[in-house]
This record gives C-alpha cells, structure tokens and sequence, in this order.
C-alpha cells in the first residue's frame, strides 16, 4: 500500500472476491472482479437486488471486457452467485472497452434494457463499428503531429486498428438514457445519477443517499489517478479541466461516504482521495510548466509523467494524458503553441 493509499480506509481490508464469485458489500448489493488483458488486470462490477414485473433479478453496474476469460467467469456466476435469477437491467458508467464489452452477449442473453448516458452510448457505437476518426489508424497522424517518430512503436499502434471492436464484440443497438440529476430506483435503493467529463464523454456515477455509496466507475480511484487524455477525435479539447471541475461535483457528498471504484478497493474518505487527486494533477503541471522553458512535444513530456518502460498500449494513453496537461496550460495562457516546419506541435512558456 503507497502513502496515499494508507490515508484511506478500507471496510473489506485485503479481502477480494475471487473470480467468479460475489462478496456482499451492503445489504443488496455485491462486488465481483473480472480480468483485463493490462497491467490494469481488473474491473470491479457491481450487483444489485431488483424486481420488476413481479420477478427478482439482478441490475448490474458495468460489464466487463469481452474475453473468454471474463465470459466463462459469467457463466459461473449465473448458475452459483446469481442464483439463476436474470439480469434486469445492465447499466454501464462509461464506453470503455472493460466497461461495456459484454454489454451487447449480456442484454442479449437475458433480454435486459442497456442504461447509459447519451454520450456515452454514442461513442461506445461509434467505437464498436471502427468509424473513421474513433478507430485505431485515426489515431497515427494524431500521434506524430505531437512528436511520436519512432517507426517502430507506430507500427505497432497501426497494428492495433481492431482493438477496441475485438473487447466490445458488440453494443446494443438501443438504450435507456441517464442523465445528471436523474434519480434511478434499483430494488430497495435510490441512486442519484452524477455525470462527469473529462476522462470519458459523459461518465455516469451513482450515489445513494440514504446509505452514502457511491458507485464512482473511473472517476474516483484509491490507488490510481484516472486516465484524462487528448485523443484523436477531439484534438483541441481541454479534459483535464473538464475532469478537474467534474471532481468538484462530489464535494457536497459525506466524507464517509463508501466509494465503489471500478479499479481497486472499496473505500472510505472520498474528500481525502479527491484531494489527492488535485494535488497529483497540480504537481504534475509544475513539473510540465518547468520544462517548456523550452519547447516541448507530448512525447518529449512522457518520460517525465512516466518514469517506466511503456508499451503500445500504455504509450498511447500516456501521450493523451502529456497532452492534456499542455492543454490545460495553453488554454490558461501559460503556455504557447507553435507547429514547427517537421510538423510537430510544440508548447513554450508564454
């Protein structure tokens, strides 16, 4: 456990559910892990006691990427864990592929409704049918005009063209929305829907206010500061200012409030972790701020928010997030941009 970590409490202490099964966390509702193929190698989903028509079932919070490995740890838990009582309603916080990868076999297989919010929903299409601009070869030209020029590690990217249609097979082809300051009944709780910008297009938090959870997806987590990139799609935008006026929508929320992360561990002292958030983020502008005295490239600012090794995968996330952080800057007026005569786009202190 690191330093900020140890600031926070942990009701289920160690203790994980093995794959496969479920582990009480309050009365009704269950956590259960699936694996991901990353250095990330889980998602936490999240099961709810439901009714509806006169049938007990079960609503589910994100679904897991689309593997064999996570499809076989489902069909266990439909005939042990569930209980064979069906899926209800699947729910999904954002369009990543470890979020809604199983979102289509599994409202299929039980011919549940898909709740997400429209943006979400939108670019989780979007991204299944590899549209030009959202699949993998869009994100090449993106990559080099912010410094990347090793022709290796851009053979690779290239080669990851299918990667997000191989984890989400497939995504339902219609939706219930969710939408900020939407109340949402799930068995005997109410969860007020809470929608967040910046690491994803319209991220759905759900917090009940009776008990004090909150089911944050990405948006808070105990151990890892969330992914905010600058990507293909959207190459003038700004998500780290999005995410970090996002953070600001949790401030009223107890500080013992019990936050259900999608990675890590169940916790407690949401305003200790949020404040470590902004403080991670603020640290990592000074450091930003500091080396474009001369000018900088994305790729040049990696090495220093990611001291290790990184792979395809990793690079292009960390690309993203380098070049949020320069768009933070630049937006605020603290630091320039200039398209240099190789074409790449450089950042200098104003």
């Amino acid at each position: 456990m690191n330093p900020l970590e140890a600031q926070l409490s942990y009701p289920s202490g160690d203790a994980i559910p093995p794959l496969g099964t479920v582990t009480d966390v309050a009365p009704g509702l269950s956590w259960l892990r699936m694996p991901l193929p990353f250095a990330l190698d889980h998602i936490n989903l999240w099961l709810l006691d439901d009714a509806a028509e006169g049938k007990r079932g079960w609503s589910l919070v994100d679904c897991g990427a689309g593997t064999d490995a996570t499809r076989a740890a489902w069909e266990q838990l439909f005939t042990d864990a569930m209980e064979n009582r069906p899926l209800l309603r699947v729910f999904a916080t954002h369009c990543h592929p470890d979020h809604v990868g199983l979102s289509g076999w599994l409202c299929d297989r039980f011919d549940a409704p898909f709740w997400i919010s429209t943006g979400e929903f939108g670019f989780a299409r979007m991204m299944a049918a590899a549209l030009p601009g959202v699949d993998g070869p869009s994100a090449i030209p993106h990559f080099q005009r912010h410094g990347l020029v090793d022709a290796g590690m851009l053979e690779q990217m290239q080669s990851r063209k299918n990667y997000y249609p191989s984890l989400v097979p497939a995504v339902p082809a219609a939706y219930t929305r969710l939408q900020d300051g939407q109340r949402v009944v799930i068995g005997a709780r109410e969860w007020l829907v809470i929608t967040g910008f910046g690491h994803s297009p319209e991220h759905v938090s759900l917090y009940d206010e009776q008990d004090r959870i909150l089911i944050s997806g990405d948006m808070v987590l105990p151990r890892i500061s969330t992914n905010v990139s600058v990507f293909a799609v959207e190459p003038e935008g700004n998500p780290l200012q999005l995410y970090l006026d996002s953070l600001d929508k949790f401030a009223d929320l107890p500080d013992d409030t019990l936050v259900l992360p999608a990675h890590g561990k169940p916790f407690r002292g949401l305003h200790t972790r949020i404040a470590q958030l902004r403080a991670h983020h603020a640290a990592r502008l000074d450091e930003v701020r500091a080396v474009c005295a001369e000018p900088k490239s994305a790729v040049d600012i990696v090495p220093l928010m990611f001291k290790r090794q990184l792979d395809a995968h990793q690079l292009s996330f960390a690309i993203g997030e380098a070049l949020a952080h320069l768009h933070y800057l630049w937006y605020n007026g603290n630091l320039a941009r200039v398209t240099g005569d190789d074409g790449i786009v450089r950042f200098k202190l104003t």
